[in-house]
């Protein structure tokens, strides 16, 4: 490590590390598959307060390895790829000019409950653009959030129209701003991770279903694993460096498995009779659209990327369908199975397998999946 970026470690805020979480799997892996596959489409991690959402997304933040950004470009343009630099910088490269390239930490970019639209898809300044006949745009949120993760806590009580805006932007992964006749435009392409208290009321059903994937995330309710995590946090808050250290080898290496997935992920083939059970699932349980089906080969594809392999299997898909599906499925008030449940049993069923014991335990956050991550 060069002094430079020494100093730059040092002075950054210390996080808690990603890989010293304990428990909450679903929502550990459905972050991992999103960041290594962005078009999976965010994650919506519904549970109760206290449970680490905000501390999981940020250590998952801290995690990501650095990026190569074009210098003081706010809306952290990519050099090699026109999908996510913005016109101007796609205008210079046209024009052979050399282009300063920087690495730069992945953002993450919380968004606060009372944020305004125009604080979140910025603001043309229509008197410079009319007197000076410049586009003045001020960037938003969504600018700063290119390339980076997008965080909204309580996602529930955000004002519905900005939750519309959030999801085309992450959707079409670009950000239209419109005033007086001008009109810009920049690239706006993030992990969209929303979180919230199902008691604090519930999104509506044709919003939820525009995240990619549902996490359920519970309080843990084995005494030795909630001691375990009471003695990390305070370990933590007396020394953190001293903690990070200790974690630093498993970080480096989850670090790579994420950048090699990402590598590989081309590179994944699933079997034609394996999709078409997906989407027969999908039919089966009455599912809305196709965002479901897509989303599920999405994910059944990162999970087997990250295990370093590029062979889809039964047991890929079994351990993302349920993330995938169950917000999507109507619900009856009446009715009290789960719906997670509910995916289980079709996913049983079309695939002629029995489920595993220990599905009940990786819900309540104690069971392991076979993620690398502790």
């Amino acid at each position: 490590m060069s002094p430079t970026a020494q100093t730059t470690a040092s002075t950054r805020r210390v996080v808690f590390p990603f890989t010293a979480i304990v428990g909450q799997q679903e929502m550990k892996l459905a972050l991992l598959l999103n960041v290594i596959d962005p078009k999976i489409g965010g994650v919506m991690i519904m549970g109760d307060r206290g449970t680490g959402k905000s501390t999981t997304i940020r250590a998952l933040a801290d995690l990501l390895p650095e990026i190569s950004v074009v210098a003081n470009d706010p809306f952290n343009s990519d050099p090699n790829d026109p999908d996510v630099m913005s016109d101007e910088v796609r205008q210079l490269l046209q024009e052979g000019a050399e282009i300063p390239v920087v690495a730069k930490k992945v953002q993450m970019i919380d968004l606060p409950l009372g944020a305004t639209e125009d604080r979140v898809c910025g603001t043309i300044d229509i008197e410079k653009a009319l007197s000076e006949g410049v586009k003045a745009f001020e960037p938003g949120l969504l600018a700063k959030a290119n390339r980076g993760i997008l965080y909204v806590d309580e996602v529930n009580l955000l004002d519905d129209h900005l939750v519309d805006v959030l999801l085309d932007s992450a959707a079409s992964g670009w950000n239209t701003v419109e005033r007086e006749g001008i009109s810009i435009r920049h690239p706006a392409r993030f992990v969209l991770v929303g979180s919230g208290n199902p008691e604090e009321g519930e999104l509506r059903p044709q919003l939820l279903d525009r995240f990619g994937m549902h996490a359920e995330i519970h309080t843990v309710k084995e005494p030795a694993l909630r001691v375990q995590i009471v003695e990390q946090r305070s370990e933590f808050d007396q020394n953190p460096h001293g903690f990070l250290e200790q974690y630093q080898p498993q970080q480096e290496a989850l670090q790579q498995q994420i950048v090699n997935a990402q590598t590989l992920l081309p590179k994944v083939t699933s079997d034609y009779d394996l999709r078409v059970k997906i989407s027969e699932i999908c039919s089966e349980l009455d599912v809305d659209g196709l965002r479901g089906d897509i989303v599920t080969n999405r994910a059944a594809k990162a999970i087997t990327a990250f295990e370093g392999r590029t062979e889809v299997t039964v047991d890929d898909i079994r351990r993302v369908i349920t993330l995938c599906l169950r917000h999507r499925l109507r619900k009856d008030p009446l009715e009290s199975i789960d719906s997670g449940y509910k995916v289980e049993k079709a996913f049983a069923r079309v695939f002629g397998v029995e489920l595993p014991e220990n599905d009940t335990a990786q819900k309540n956050g104690t069971g392991q999946v076979k993620t690398g991550v502790r």
